[in-house]
């Protein structure tokens, strides 16, 4: 590869159509170029490095902090401690295990089951006041606020607040993007710490309040519920909460929108789903493969040296994990470039694997077959008005900043 096929796939203007650079990526499985971070393209390469202990999620065992996407440490430098999805066991399981408490199964087993009514409402009354079915921004007016208005009631955040949080989580979802050519990187540094501490302040004031006045929400239960681990600290609280508030709506945002946007350019898939509500399930899945959310991960670091595919991984070394190629790897999937919810089995990397595998991914799974499914039974002739759509910059979490449709209008 004469020019670095990384800078091409950050660089902005390939975000519409990244996939021809994954599969130029996949003809090195094992890229480097220069000092500058090993890169897994490779299904089995990937999903194997997910599983291993030698791969560290923690920034601080990172050797050369000049490859790292951040540069030195931001969370550390951060009024908020690292979330538990920057960190190595054992820190990282016993908190993942005292959030699950309040979550998932076996102490909350029916959490996100109990919440299907009102996601119901809540689509319903996105898709009712559209307005106009000849000029819809299918993320303004549903793909975003649907996410965030779920994710505000699971917490018990207010939802009145979302102008608030809605500037700190753009900010530090946008500080996530590994763009070496970024102007000013320690202006945007210091940017994404003033966010996580504003809104480590916010989130702190609730907590407080919540601590007095405990609600029926998980902020509430990680506030004041004890498990066989303790409780969190404050600053273990706030992080937590700042890492689902944010977790908890962006890449949703992006799995419905990149949803929509798939159906609308496979409109015989469309028209299935539109007849048949449960086609959502294996849709939603197909599409966590074909178009996922989190693209890469460019945040691991090796404790050990690690060999791959004949080629040893240095320990310290800087390892970035490009889950949108492994997706559409052929070696693991027949014809990955075409959008199939028939294939069966879809073992996929869109949710990643591991200990660090998405923990929200039940709700999000929910969400997004309750969107798609009801945009597909409701719109009446829904097109596309821009094809491809403008991009978020982001090249981690990508998906449409804008998703411009037109429909004859909207049944009840």
């Amino acid at each position: 590869m004469t020019q670095d096929i990384l800078r091409q796939i950050i660089d902005y203007s390939h975000r519409a159509d990244p996939y021809p650079l994954y599969e130029e990526l996949r003809k090195t499985p094992v890229y480097q170029r220069g000092d500058g971070p090993f890169v897994l393209s490779s299904y089995y390469d990937i999903r194997s490095l997910l599983h291993d202990p030698r791969i560290s999620s923690d920034a601080r065992n990172l050797k050369d902090t000049a490859s790292s996407p951040l540069g030195a440490d931001a969370q550390e430098e951060s009024a908020l401690p690292p979330s538990f999805l920057r960190l190595d066991p054992p820190e990282h399981d016993r908190l993942r295990r005292m959030t699950n408490r309040s979550f998932g199964p076996p102490h909350c087993p029916t959490r996100v089951n109990d919440m299907h009514g009102d996601l119901v409402e809540i689509v319903s009354g996105l898709i009712d006041g559209i307005g106009d079915p000849e000029h819809i921004d299918l993320v303004d007016q549903f793909s975003y606020p649907f996410p965030v208005t779920v994710i505000c009631r699971l917490l018990g955040v207010p939802r009145e607040d979302e102008a608030r949080f809605h500037s700190w989580a753009d900010t530090i979802a946008a500080g996530l993007d590994p763009d070496p050519d970024a102007p000013d990187p320690a202006e945007r540094l210091k940017r994404t710490h003033s966010a996580r501490t504003e809104l480590g302040m916010y989130l702190a004031g609730l907590v407080e309040e919540r601590r007095k006045n405990p609600g029926n929400d998980m902020l509430s239960e990680l506030a004041t519920a004890p498990g066989p681990d303790g409780t969190m600290t404050t600053m273990e609280l706030l992080s937590t909460a700042a890492l689902l508030l944010i977790a908890g709506h962006e890449t949703t945002v992006n799995l419905i929108t990149n949803g929509m946007l798939t159906l609308l350019r496979n409109p015989e898939i469309l028209g299935r789903l539109r007849e048949d509500p449960k086609l959502s399930v294996d849709i939603v899945e197909e599409l966590l493969r074909f178009e996922p959310p989190v693209q890469l991960v460019p945040q691991r670091t090796t404790l050990a040296d690690i060999e791959v595919r004949g080629i040893t991984i240095p320990k310290g070394a800087s390892v970035w994990l490009v889950l949108a190629a492994g997706n559409r790897d052929p070696e693991r999937f027949d014809h990955p470039d075409r959008f199939d919810p028939d294939r069966g089995d879809i073992q996929h990397l869109g949710f990643g694997s591991g200990i660090h595998s998405c923990f929200g991914a039940p709700l999000a799974r929910l969400e997004a077959q309750l969107a798609l499914s009801e945009l597909a039974r409701r719109l009446e002739n829904p097109r596309l008005l821009e094809d491809p759509p403008p991009y978020r910059q982001n090249a981690v979490l990508r998906g449409p900043r804008h998703l411009r449709i037109a429909c004859d209008g909207i049944r009840p």
